[in-house]
């Protein structure tokens, strides 16, 4: 089922981010943590993608594993890093194989560790990836005839390749008449670089939904790896003092991150926002104290009736 179906039939939509396990231990942290976030019934699930092949295989399998074996409809990230047309199709015909129904098309970081040379790989820019999905979609390989659904990634602090604000919205805009059909944002802690980014796509005559990303801070530690891997996010100062009051009391420093996403998350839903992604690091309990703390509903989908 492609997402802009979900959204016309349940608004806002709830939803989580996963990424793959690179060790036996961490696989089994997160299958707990989707058996957990399961009976939430969240209106989707997304997978990301490593850079350099890092964990592309195992994106490929646990996308599969959740469509096949749970109730959620998983949705894979997709980048343009090293990759040539015939990986991308290769990969696109093993998701319609499985009845995937969406992509969420990325540019992708730039791999650690190896020699890259950007000029080597098909696709430059997130829009070229777009593009060759759409044209995918036209070659009727999908059991969907419209064949997937097409999102992008959204960046309400502004997009850390292209400080001029106004050429990266004209960007943005192409990205999306390029074909996509719903955009999912980076994390961000403050909803007025939210609101400003949907009245700027507004004014640019994007009228795609929305989906917020939203990431509780559970540690003071991960505060500090968020701020090293998300160059140029905006840490408000009622946040950081909210930390920095309990910084030497990791259960409270917990509690004043959940507290700080839940407080955004209901001035988000105040403001009629299209869906809330959550990004849950592979951890179950931060997104379910929001969850039962906002009184969502359980969502069942048609994916979860007929699994």
């Amino acid at each position: 089922m492609h997402i802009t179906d979900i959204m016309r039939a349940n608004s806002p939509t709830f939803s989580f981010e996963f990424f793959p396990p690179k060790t036996p231990e961490a696989a089994e942290i997160l299958y707990q943590t989707i058996r957990d976030l399961e009976s939430y019934m969240p209106h989707f699930v997304s997978v990301t993608y490593g850079a350099g092949g890092s964990t592309r295989d195992l994106t490929h399998d646990l996308v599969e594993r959740i469509q096949h074996t749970t109730k959620l409809d998983p949705i894979p990230h997709l980048t343009c890093v090293c990759h040539n047309e015939e990986e991308i199709e290769a990969i696109l015909l093993r998701y319609a194989k499985s009845a995937i129904g969406n992509i969420l098309a990325l540019g992708g970081d730039r791999p650690a560790g190896i020699a890259y040379d950007k000029s080597r790989d098909s696709f430059q820019h997130a829009i070229d990836l777009v593009k060759f999905i759409r044209r995918f979609n036209e070659s009727g390989a999908h059991p969907d005839h419209r064949g997937f659904g097409i999102g992008v990634a959204g960046f309400p602090e502004g997009h850390p390749a292209t400080p001029n604000r106004l050429v990266e919205m004209d960007y943005f805009k192409a990205k999306v008449d390029a074909g996509a059909e719903y955009i999912v944002t980076q994390l961000f802690f403050d909803n007025r670089d939210f609101l400003d980014f949907r009245e700027r796509c507004a004014l640019h005559d994007i009228q795609i939904p929305i989906i917020a990303g939203v990431m509780p801070i559970t540690s003071i530690g991960g505060f500090k790896r968020i701020a090293e891997l998300a160059a140029g996010a905006r840490f408000p100062a009622k946040l950081q003092r909210a930390l920095q009051r309990c910084q030497s009391d990791p259960e409270m420093v917990r509690r004043a991150g959940i507290q700080y996403a839940l407080e955004q998350c209901q001035d988000l839903l105040d403001n009629d926002v299209a869906g809330i992604h959550f990004y849950t690091l592979n951890r179950s309990d931060a997104t379910r104290v929001i969850f039962d703390s906002l009184a969502l509903p359980r969502h069942r989908n048609a994916h979860a009736s007929s699994a």
